[in-house]
Formats: C-alpha cells, structure tokens, sequence
C-alpha cells in the first residue's frame, strides 16, 4: 500500500515564515514522522513539494493506479485551483486535505476550499499534528476499503460455490 504526501507552495519554507501561524517546525520534520507512522503500519510513503501548480497537477496525475492514498496541502491553491480539484477527481484516490492553520479563521479569502468537496475529509488548525492525524484518517479509510472488498470477494465465491 502507498500513500503519496503532495505539498503545495510556500510549505518548504516552513519553520521560517510566519512561525505564528506555521509554527517553528520544518517540512522534513513533519515528513520524518509521517514516515516513522507509514513504517509502523507498513506502508510506503512518497512526498511531493513544488511551489507550482502544474507540477502539483503532475504529480497528482502519476498517482492514478500507483497510490491508494494521497494526503494533500495545497496551501494557497486551496483557494484558487480547479486546476487541483480537476486532478483529485479525476484520479477517483481517497484524499485528504490537510492545512496548519485554520483557515476559518484568517482571511475572507482563505475561508473557501475549492479542494475539500472531492477530498474524503479536510483537517484544519492542528498545526504540524493535523499531518499526523491525516495519516490515521487515510489509513483508516484504506482499511475500510480493503475489507469491503474482501467482504465483496466472499460474497462471490459464495455464490459461485
């Protein structure tokens, strides 16, 4: 199983911008405990940084039939992108959205996701922790889906018995 962490622009600069409301901890930090989470469950995990939306289209695109799970911030293209949306929908992979802070409550502009509607879940204002639970989320998803279709599997040998 592979979940691929797909970061958006600006979050490579984490630990150095605006540390009150991003905090002081930087992205290989968060990656590194994802990573030790991904291991401990035995899953592959991939990340993904680009500060263009493009590449962030790309990426998304490649996961169609490699990944089962994408995690995604797409920080300021949360707002902006059909472009992202577009690709999320297209590729039909359980993903969920994932931002530092609560965009809720900053500005009028960032309060609206044009994400969250294809996302299996969105996790807003835990900070470096909403990651984490992320990681939970989408393998409890993934556990869902297997064992329905394992469930869905024994229901047709059953009948073909």
């Amino acid at each position: 199983m592979k979940i691929v962490v797909i970061q958006g622009p600006n979050l490579n600069m984490l630990g150095v911008r605006e540390q009150h409301i991003y905090g002081g901890m930087k992205l290989e930090q968060i990656h590194a405990q994802m990573k030790e989470v991904a291991t401990q469950n035995g899953v592959e995990i991939e990340f993904f940084q680009s500060n263009l939306e493009g590449e962030l289209v790309d990426k998304i695109q490649e996961c169609y039939g490699e990944a089962h799970g994408i995690i995604i911030n797409p920080a300021a293209y949360t707002h902006t992108s059909i472009a992202i949306r577009d690709a999320i929908a297209a590729v039909g992979i359980p993903t969920i959205e994932v931002h530092i802070s609560n965009i809720y409550r900053r500005e009028e502009f960032r309060q609206k996701s044009m994400i969250a509607p294809v996302c299996a879940s969105s996790i807003v204002g835990f900070g470096p922790f909403g990651y984490h639970l992320a990681m939970i989320g989408i393998l409890q998803i993934l556990s869902e889906i297997r064992a329905a279709q394992e469930a869905q599997m024994r229901a047709q040998t059953a009948q073909e018995a």
